[in-house]
């Protein structure tokens, strides 16, 4: 499934439902990704200041791929009325 991310709360909220998924804790992703339980933490609550190779690592682990693409106007649109 595809998720759109906007926001650094989004994708640690996305981060946190595949690992979920994945039946991982944590501690077992930072493990994967040879870091600690509590920078995951920081990574799924959104905190500003993540480096790049963390989300990248993080990203790895999780069998996951970043894409960036131009923000689509429709979308947009259904922001606004919300």
């Amino acid at each position: 499934m595809n998720m759109i991310v906007r926001t650094a709360k989004q994708l640690g909220a996305t981060l946190r439902r595949y690992r979920r998924q994945k039946g991982l804790t944590q501690l077992s992703l930072g493990k994967l990704m040879h870091a600690r339980q509590a920078t995951v933490s920081k990574l799924e609550s959104g905190e500003r200041g993540t480096q790049l190779g963390v989300l990248i690592d993080a990203l790895t682990a999780l069998d996951l791929e970043l894409v960036v693409r131009p923000r689509s106007r429709a979308a947009e649109d259904i922001e606004e009325l919300f």
